[in-house]
């Protein structure tokens, strides 16, 4: 048999999974909302205690309210659990640091009450959100039975599995293995001596997508396949391809030579596609999420840069490693805020439709707006323009503080309905090509990088991403083609 028959759920299970929430409900909420924000509020610094501060505090004890909501939830939340665990951790515990420290990992330009402001529209969105999943929740129950349930096409998966061969085989090529396990930096110094030329900078960006994505989805569909099929364990057609789909993904998608966040999504795919029914899995997900964010998330930067461009870390305050670059989505907030009263204003889409418009060459498209983290770091007359520009800051510029709150009231709906589908799919449909299994993970690791933006950064993979869920998704259920 290809498919294992669905087993009812055992009440003893219910019974165990009571008693594991209850045994861990108040340590862990007494940890996340209380210990954690005033442990910070209370270390010694040079910030003033003013309404930023309260605001601050305030957003960080919601934050966690609702991330150990979900981390105690007897449903798998996968993209509302990923949403929180970054709300926590960077609009939160780490622009809380920053106030209490007195210092900001970037310039803050504009007067306090930038920063009051673009703390209380942070406040804002999270409660949008939230009475979007609200909504959410009091829709109907979802029925998708009447529609044909999207499936992975064998044929198109060995296509898929060919082409993210090639376009990682190419990447390699192009760069040298070896720089792939040195630093971010050479990585990049390598990429733009490789592009040379006009039109470098849109090469480099596909090679490396085309390089880094197919290769990722090709071994999530196969080891999924693998996971949920006896067959594909015993079959070398699938053994082989995945074993080499691994060690491409060893190279081109590594913690040394690319993104933390990029890495983070990576591994979260993985790790649901090999547990996508185990909330105990979940679970310690989000739990563990926060201590390696805390921990070890800030000490990763050492793979950013070579031996001489490596900066150590001072140590002079415990919370050191949360005033990084890494953190700086509240004061980027505030300066997109102080930029658009500089006489700047709001854009009115241009910048969203920028990003959605992303393959469009400057050549035909000559005032094509540049991502909102360059935008405003020229601005602001940084040298490094690189740096983020938040989801409020992306909403907010575009379309000021009533579209941003629409905006976060549209995600927290569409969250909680994709998170409902994907339960429903992950244990009602254990089949190896059972595509929501596979995307739902993809999203909830990418939504760090979407939430952290510039979106323009970001659009490129998720199109790449989308043309081979493209090519690999059917709609027909012919035996003939179906994974077993």
């Amino acid at each position: 048999m290809t498919n294992r028959p669905h087993r009812p759920a055992d009440p003893r299970d219910r019974r165990d999974r009571a008693q594991l929430s209850r045994a861990t409900a108040l340590p862990l909420i007494f940890g996340i909302v209380a210990v954690m924000p005033f442990a910070v509020a209370a270390q010694p610094g040079e910030g003033v205690r003013d309404t930023a501060f309260v605001l601050q505090l305030a957003l960080a004890c919601y934050a966690g309210v609702r991330l150990c909501t979900m981390v105690l939830s007897g449903r798998r939340r996968l993209i509302q659990g990923a949403f929180w665990l970054f709300c926590y951790l960077a609009m939160g515990i780490a622009p809380l640091a920053q106030s209490v420290l007195g210092r900001d990992p970037t310039p803050v330009l504009g007067p306090r009450s930038d920063t009051v402001l673009a703390t209380a529209l942070v406040l804002l969105g999270l409660v949008a959100f939230d009475l979007g999943a609200m909504l959410a929740r009091h829709r109907p129950a979802l029925d998708d039975r009447a529609r044909p349930a999207a499936r992975v096409h064998r044929t198109r998966l060995y296509l898929l599995i060919g082409v993210a061969y090639a376009g990682s085989l190419l990447f390699i090529a192009s760069l040298g293995p070896e720089v792939f396990f040195s630093s971010r930096q050479e990585l990049g110094e390598s990429l733009e001596a490789s592009g040379g030329g006009d039109g470098g900078e849109a090469g480099n960006a596909l090679l490396r997508g085309f390089g880094t994505v197919p290769v990722l989805l090709a071994l999530l569909f196969t080891t999924r396949w693998l996971v949920t099929s006896r067959r594909a364990r015993r079959s070398p057609s699938v053994l082989l391809p995945w074993a080499g789909l691994l060690v491409l993904n060893i190279v081109v998608n590594n913690p040394m030579s690319n993104p933390r966040y990029w890495f983070l999504t990576v591994m979260f795919a993985l790790l649901f596609t090999l547990f996508p029914r185990s909330p105990v899995m979940y679970r310690t997900s989000l739990a563990l999420g926060v201590v390696m964010a805390l921990l070890v998330f800030p000490f990763a930067d050492r793979f950013r840069y070579d031996e001489d461009g490596h900066r150590p870390m001072d140590a002079d305050s415990v919370l050191e490693p949360l005033v990084v670059k890494d953190y700086d989505q509240v004061p980027m907030f505030a300066n997109t805020i102080t930029y658009a009263d500089d006489g700047n204003g709001h854009t009115y889409g241009k910048q969203l439709s920028g990003s959605l418009l992303f393959f469009v060459p400057r050549s035909l498209w000559g005032d094509k707006p540049v991502d909102t983290g360059v935008r405003v770091g020229e601005w602001m007359g940084t040298t490094n323009t690189n740096l983020s520009a938040p989801l409020w800051a992306e909403l907010w510029l575009d379309f000021g503080p009533l579209g941003m709150t629409l905006g976060f009231l549209a995600l927290g709906y569409a969250a909680a309905r994709t998170d409902r589908r994907y339960v429903q799919r992950t244990v009602d449909d254990p089949s190896p090509g059972n595509i929501p299994a596979i995307v739902v993970p993809v999203i909830a690791g990418y939504s760090f990088i979407l939430l952290r933006g510039p979106l323009l950064q970001a659009t490129g993979r998720i199109a790449i991403a989308a043309v081979c869920l493209a090519l690999v998704t059917t709609f027909r259920d012919d035996p003939r083609r179906r994974l077993e």
